[in-house]
């Protein structure tokens, strides 16, 4: 392939190897990469707003800096597409709400930091459910996003616009979010790659808070080998995160080439039944057959506790979400409503013109659960069985060095088709959720499509500060799958 065809949509080998000999400039990529956004996005929605002058400007910098031979980061000129919950200095980050619908970070993220320290070039803010309390992403105050696969269909949630936009070939990379499932879900449905890091491996400093204890920051790219070199940026501690891992990250790039033979693949029986489609069934259990055929040893285990998952996501998420999202009062950098009579009213109307109906959902639950009388029935319960919930995964892992399952009970359903029924939407998250709650490392991998075309995820579960498994894995699955840089018809390629 030629520069001159070289685009968003390509490998970020490709790109860094034309990059690097000067065949194609980061000025060169980056206009065709808002070139793409601008010609397909209008259809998908996965771009809120875009970055135009000031990515320009890095990535003119960039190339006077490689014309002078200077040294240069990881991702020199590669543009990176950050889910609006993530702050970027001077570019409004809304987290996809009427709240924030003006708010202008004066400081960046940690992981956006990192990107400029890599050289990479945030390009724009993508679009998200609300605060990120979504797995289809029709919950945004500024439209739905669309799956590139079928614009009928969601692109799951909340991170559907970082994954929509890997899809669509709009941009090589991109950040999201996840708190139960937000990036691997989304990366299932869309066919792309997902990771979620340990809980504390990358820096949560500058994300806009939905539950503290959940969220975490990861990539999304179109292959593995792309994510873990974005993966690699990212991670590592920070002292203005106080839940930050002080452990050095490990080499993941090494990861990619390395055999399995001998690995352990636990097969949790609980993530194989009641409600589980049976082609997403067969196509996974495909790719764990393909990591046995690579030398993998394939064991039985067990999660007893899986079932009691969501509920217990659902008292714990809503009761963090409540507290973090009592800042928004009409007072400070929040949407303030015109109509005040006195301090009670400031705070009611600016919060009820501000929050969508989903945000408003969550924090009566979590009220609820904290409300005096309820918290030692709901919450304190709750973290009792998250305690059970790590010990499964504990348990677990002195059998298996991995564990291999589906991402979601479905491919991706129709818009429309579950937001009259909150439960059922809460359901979608039922097998990423215990990880989520442990604090595991993780992953989605694109592992084939079914009969409707449509893209379906393996998810690879590792053990606390396990990354270099989770890629070793997850590069397997990769191989075997032959899923790289796959994408839907009419995409921005």
């Amino acid at each position: 392939m030629g520069s001159g065809s070289l685009g968003p949509e390509s490998s970020v080998s490709e790109l860094r190897a034309a990059l690097d000999t000067g065949s194609l400039s980061a000025v060169e990529l980056t206009e065709r990469t808002l070139a793409a956004i601008s010609r397909t996005d209008d259809a998908i929605g996965a771009w809120l707003r875009t970055a135009d002058e000031s990515a320009l400007t890095a990535a003119a910098e960039i190339d006077s800096r490689r014309d002078a031979g200077q040294p240069l980061g990881p991702l020199a000129g590669i543009p990176v597409g950050i889910k609006d919950m993530i702050c970027t200095r001077g570019l409004k980050t809304t987290a996809a709400s009427k709240m924030l619908a003006n708010f202008v970070p004066p400081y960046d993220a940690t992981v956006v930091a990192r990107l400029r320290a890599a050289d990479a070039i945030p390009i724009g803010k993508l679009n998200q459910d609300e605060f990120a309390m979504g797995s289809s992403n029709e919950n945004s105050a500024f439209g739905v996003v669309k799956n590139p696969w079928d614009l009928n269909r969601v692109p799951g949630g909340s991170s559907g616009g970082s994954a929509a936009a890997i899809a669509a070939g709009q941009v090589p990379l991109t950040l999201g979010t996840d708190t139960g499932g937000s990036i691997r879900q989304p990366a299932s449905f869309c066919g792309v790659v997902g990771f979620k890091p340990t809980y504390g491996r990358v820096s949560r400093y500058g994300v806009v808070a939905f539950a503290s204890s959940l969220d975490q920051v990861g990539p999304l790219a179109a292959n593995v080998a792309d994510a873990t070199s974005l993966l690699q940026v990212l991670s590592g501690h920070d002292p203005l995160d106080s839940t930050s891992i002080p452990e050095a990250s490990p080499d993941l790039i090494s990861e990619l080439d390395r055999d399995i033979t001998g690995l352990r693949i636990g097969v949790p029986a609980e993530y194989f039944g009641e409600g589980l489609d049976g082609e997403v069934e067969a196509i996974v259990r495909s790719a764990i057959a393909g990591l046995e055929s690579q030398g993998a040893q394939v064991v039985p285990i067990t999660l007893p506790h899986t079932s009691y998952a969501v509920a217990t996501y659902y008292v714990i998420a809503t009761a963090e979400a409540s507290s973090n999202l009592s800042r928004y009062d009409g007072v400070r950098y929040t949407h303030r409503t015109d109509r005040v009579e006195d301090l009670k009213s400031l705070y009611d109307r600016s919060r009820a013109e501000g929050f969508g109906s989903e945000v408003k959902r969550r924090i009566i639950l979590g009220t609820y659960a904290l409300s005096s009388g309820y918290y030692d029935a709901y919450y304190l319960k709750a973290q009792q069985v998250r305690t059970l919930i790590v010990e499964d995964f504990q348990s677990a892992f002195q059998r298996c060095d991995v564990i291999a399952a589906p991402v979601a009970p479905t491919t991706a359903f129709a818009l429309g088709e579950r937001t009259a029924d909150p439960l059922q939407m809460y359901l979608q998250d039922i097998l990423t959720i215990p990880a989520s709650l442990a604090g595991l490392p993780c992953g989605s991998i694109p592992c084939g499509l079914d009969a409707k075309g449509l893209p379906v995820g393996m998810q690879i579960i590792a053990p606390a500060l396990g990354e270099a498994a989770l890629v070793r894995a997850s590069a397997a699955v990769e191989r075997h799958c032959d899923f790289a840089n796959r994408r839907p018809q009419g995409g921005a390629a």
